[in-house]
């Protein structure tokens, strides 16, 4: 009934939650009021106690509470709407402020003071108007700032304080909201003192003092650690075989690795991992590269991914090779970002059975666009390096790390220069799909190679063109040695045999080379059989003494380019 008059429409004004009701034309209040008395006999025999009195009684100062602090928020510049909102989070911090500014009577200054008057000064001096608007400014939800209010348990300078510790270890203005709501248990009312201990800690194990305000601003979690459970997850990598290095840019690189997942999250996934054939130490490593790994699920990442692996016919150490040298795969979602490169690859010609083996060799070509980077290359090698559509699947098969060249810097510079040297489209795209490296190597190496093939080996283009893999094999360490040999013992091989070898081959096929030569040079006829007895690696026609030593003399200066006598290129035709 108090309730219910309280809220007639044509009243006098009162200060809010007064349940003297007065009407228009009362001259005097106590005509309009029903007797106090009256008013709680009323409810004997209705089924009422002194405790449904009572909770009645605080619902009503409760809501007188509420009012106040809307109050207080208007005046602080804040819309009604954005003040309802917020007070429907603070049902604990409406309840403290009943509490104390009940207590306020006690005090000789507010002794004879309303509890309107109380509870509205209470709001003011703990100034938890600036604080709402502070938080709003940091880009922080009423829900965020009511549930930071209700934690502060009244202490709401705490927030300040911790704020301003913040600051201190340069966390960025936006994230200070952010590491005040997610900071695990209750980081205010800890000290300073706690929190400089935990700072001091990681700084020991290797984390440096400015990477700090970025680490706790991406993981607030740290903070609400005891200095015993952050020594624990410290130590859990360190028998790892991390360094203090490694421990600090790991946790720069990825700070959830240190203060978001449970210890018994962090077993399981290494335990997970060294079913690869990892060791502890490899373990370590790998996470010191990727610690994002450690916020991979295993059923919902590792585990489909490696079902997948197995499907593609990928054996368990090419998982492991993936694995370690390509880890961010195990933390896409590889519907969307594997299966379509896969599926790509087929539709190119990738015989089923080598994509396997493809993505094991080069994983990196899973970490590419596929429409910004794969087809480009593809429809580059189609178009412009006379790779025919038959051959273009066996090239990104034997070759799958020409997808990640660049095409400006490095695949169209080397098909010019091969054009360059008078070898046709066609030719070019032959010479591809037999050696597909071909057109990965910087023009910077091949050119003294061919300098050297053409003006002190006399080799014609055509030795080339069957012979594209000539590019591979070193000038100094391979390719000037054996000439050397040959020259030093006339005798002449194609370049199949001449490069193509282990040194003991080699040496074989040059000491058979010279019997024969010897045998002919003496008149000793030898049978057709005999000569072909090495697969026609050595020429119908043995150098004569003088070219030969023309061309020994020539071999010990490399880089001189001087054109050899046409007899010598007559004989090596």
């Amino acid at each position: 009934m108090v309730l219910e008059m309280s809220l007639i429409r044509k009243r006098t004004p009162q200060f809010p939650g007064s349940i003297y009701v007065q009407s228009p034309t009362d001259t005097d209040v106590n005509t309009s009021l029903p007797p106090i008395s009256s008013l709680f006999d009323s409810k004997k025999g209705s089924g009422f106690d002194d405790d449904e009195m009572l909770i009645k009684a605080l619902e009503i100062r409760r809501k007188v509470t509420v009012e106040i602090f809307k109050e207080a928020m208007r005046k602080g510049r804040f819309s009604i709407t954005y003040s309802t909102n917020l007070v429907s989070e603070l049902s604990d911090f409406i309840d403290y402020v009943m509490i104390q500014a009940a207590s306020m009577k006690k005090m000789p200054e507010f002794a004879d003071s309303s509890f309107n008057v109380r509870a509205r000064a209470f709001i003011d001096d703990s100034g938890v108007v600036p604080i709402v608007r502070w938080l709003k400014h940091n880009a922080l939800s009423y829900p965020q700032i009511a549930n930071l209010i209700c934690n502060s348990r009244g202490d709401l300078e705490s927030i300040r304080r911790l704020a301003e510790w913040l600051k201190s270890i340069h966390v960025k203005g936006r994230f200070i909201g952010l590491v005040l709501i997610r900071a695990k248990g209750n980081v205010l009312n800890r000290s300073l003192e706690e929190l400089d201990e935990i700072v001091g800690y990681l700084e020991y194990k290797g984390v440096k003092r400015d990477w700090i305000g970025y680490i706790v601003g991406r993981c607030p979690e740290i903070l609400s650690f005891s200095m015993e459970e952050l020594e624990s997850r410290t130590k859990f990598y360190f028998d790892m075989g991390m360094d203090e290095k490694d421990f600090g840019t790991m946790v720069f690189d990825y700070p959830k690795v240190l203060g978001y997942f449970s210890m018994e999250e962090m077993n399981q996934k290494v335990a997970y991992l060294k079913e690869f054939g990892l060791s502890n130490e490899d373990v370590g490593r790998l996470l010191a590269f990727k610690p994002h790994l450690m916020g991979c699920g295993i059923e919902e990442k590792f585990k489909p991914l490696v079902k997948y692996f197995y499907y593609l016919g990928i054996s368990k150490d090419g998982m492991r090779k993936i694995l370690v040298t390509r880890p961010v795969l195990f933390c896409v979602d590889f519907e969307t970002t594997i299966v379509s490169k896969v599926q790509f690859l087929r539709d190119i010609g990738v015989q089923q059975d080598a994509i396997g083996n493809v993505l094991v060799r080069f994983p990196r070509l899973l970490t590419f666009s596929l429409y910004k980077k794969i087809r480009p290359v593809v429809i580059f090698l189609l178009t412009k390096a006379g790779v025919s559509q038959r051959n273009i699947g066996k090239v990104i098969a034997l070759g799958p790390e020409l997808l990640g060249c660049s095409i400006a810097n490095k695949l169209d510079h080397n098909v010019k220069y091969f054009l360059s040297l008078g070898i046709t489209l066609r030719q070019l795209g032959e010479m591809v799909a037999d050696f597909p490296m071909l057109l990965t190597y910087n023009v910077d190496i091949l050119r003294p190679k061919y300098r050297y093939l053409r003006r002190m080996m006399v080799r014609p283009l055509q030795d080339l063109i069957e012979f594209p893999r000539f590019f591979s094999y070193s000038l100094e360490e391979r390719i000037v040695p054996r000439h050397k040999i040959m020259v030093e013992n006339r005798v002449n091989f194609k370049l199949r045999y001449m490069l193509a070898s282990t040194d003991d081959e080699f040496k074989q096929r040059v000491e058979a080379a010279v019997e024969r030569r010897l045998r002919f040079e003496s008149g000793v006829i030898y049978d057709k059989q005999a000569h072909t007895e090495i697969d026609g690696s050595i020429e119908e026609l043995p150098f004569d003494l003088q070219t030969a030593e023309i061309l020994e003399e020539k071999t010990h200066v490399c880089s001189d380019y001087i054109d050899l006598p046409t007899a010598h290129a007559q004989n090596s035709a």
